[in-house]
């Protein structure tokens, strides 16, 4: 059992992205009868887009459903991974993996969303101060501003500064944590190129707009 302990972060890192792997906008959309969100506004496989069909319910389930695949892995290995050796360095990679497979999910040709969602259950997950205080960063922008791209653009800039300002006020940082949530942070901006185009030249959709004829 021992031999195989060093196997165990592996193994739940490859777990959390096989679930991140799974696109919730896409599912419900069928299982709803919608079309697929990957057709219509922004072609991006998420909530925000989802929103854009019309059908708020299947916008709400698809918003919780993704929060949640990334939350799960990583309380998981916080309830079930201190006796297997999983530590903040496995909790740091699980998250990051959940938050990968959103991004580029094995069951849907490596073509998925921007992780907007995903990256906030992860962060929810890792410290409920941190998700919470980055959850309301995004609500202040998006209601002030109505863009949903320009709040997650805003948000993800400050979740690891306020992960590192918590360092001895809330929690104890651990350096793993800095860098999975430093690079989701990237990886969101990257994502967010095209908006960040619209967003200058004025053309960005605003919340609640719906997809073109």
């Amino acid at each position: 059992m021992d031999s195989l302990r060093a196997f165990y972060p592996v193994l739940a890192t490859i777990a959390a992205y096989l679930i991140g792997s799974l696109s919730f906008a896409v599912i419900v959309s069928r299982t709803m009868g919608l079309n697929d969100p990957r057709t219509y506004g922004s072609k991006n496989p998420g909530a925000t887009n989802v929103l854009r069909s019309g059908n708020k319910a299947a916008a709400i389930v698809t918003l919780l459903l993704d929060a949640f695949k990334g939350w799960l892995p990583v309380m998981l290995v916080k309830w079930f991974g201190e006796p297997y050796g999983l530590g903040d360095g496995t909790i740091a990679m699980v998250g990051l993996a959940a938050f990968l497979g959103h991004l580029f999910p094995v069951f849907f040709r490596f073509v998925g969303g921007k992780g907007v969602a995903t990256a906030l259950g992860v962060l929810l997950a890792t410290s409920w101060i941190l998700g919470l205080a980055t959850g309301i960063t995004w609500l202040v922008i998006a209601y002030a501003f109505r863009y949903s791209s320009l709040a997650s653009l805003v948000a993800a800039v400050f979740a690891p500064v306020y992960y590192v300002f918590g360092d001895g006020l809330v929690w104890a940082m651990d350096k793993s944590i800095v860098l999975s949530t430093a690079i989701m942070s990237l990886l969101l901006i990257w994502r967010h190129t095209e908006n960040i185009s619209r967003l200058v030249k004025g053309t960005e959709s605003k919340l609640g707009s719906k997809k073109k004829a």
